[in-house]
């Protein structure tokens, strides 16, 4: 008989899936942007109070409190796992909000795509193959990254350095420590559930556990 070996457990959660997306993969991801944009837009309504004693505590921070609007991106990429998943999901989460009344208009669809891109260019570096605690953490400060750089130009064309930079750092860490964090968890506790089965990043966490 042919001799035959078992992938070891780093091998199996480290093996990029098919490229190509199924057509469960488009149905799951629309389900989760849509949820989450329903959620933004919740969210959008709680960050008019919540910016207020950050801006008040060092101005600039008040990108910190926008780390959920990022979710969408990191969850995606790391639930799907295919090229083009942290945009979309991203992106199609903003489409939502913007189309139940976000106050601010078209402008989130620009955020939604900035944010998938940053999340999306992390999961490439990585070749769509590591889906660790610690690349959700990069995820979520490259979604991050594009939220401080569209806001800054969008609506804060000329402020100061000092504002800038706190601005970045604060929308990096809520990025990384919230989004990034928030969304390991969610798909590693959908995962426990079993409804994931049918994809890989059900079969991992559940090696993992």
């Amino acid at each position: 008989m042919p001799h035959t070996t078992t992938p070891s457990l780093d091998e199996r959660t480290t093996t990029a899936p098919g490229r190509r997306w199924r057509v469960v993969d488009i149905v799951v991801a629309s389900v989760v942007g849509v949820a989450l944009g329903v959620v933004f837009l919740v969210w959008g309504a709680a960050y008019n109070v919540l910016e207020t004693p950050f801006k008040a505590l060092l101005p600039g921070a008040q990108s910190f409190v926008e780390a959920p609007f990022l979710l969408g991106a990191v969850v995606g990429g790391l639930l799907i796992r295919k090229p083009g998943a942290a945009i979309y999901v991203e992106l199609l989460a903003a489409v939502v909000s913007a189309l139940l009344g976000s106050q601010w208009g078209l402008l989130t669809l620009v955020s939604g795509l900035v944010q998938g891109l940053g999340a999306e260019i992390v999961f490439a570096l990585f070749l769509y193959r590591v889906w660790r605690l610690p690349v959700a953490w990069l995820a979520g400060a490259g979604a991050g990254v594009g939220l401080a750089v569209f806001e800054l130009l969008a609506y804060y064309p000329g402020s100061t350095a000092l504002f800038a930079t706190v601005y970045l750092v604060s929308a990096v860490l809520g990025g990384a420590v919230v989004a990034g964090t928030l969304s390991w968890l969610v798909v590693r506790a959908l995962a426990r559930t079993g409804v994931l089965h049918r994809f890989a990043a059900g079969r991992d966490t559940a090696e993992l556990v």
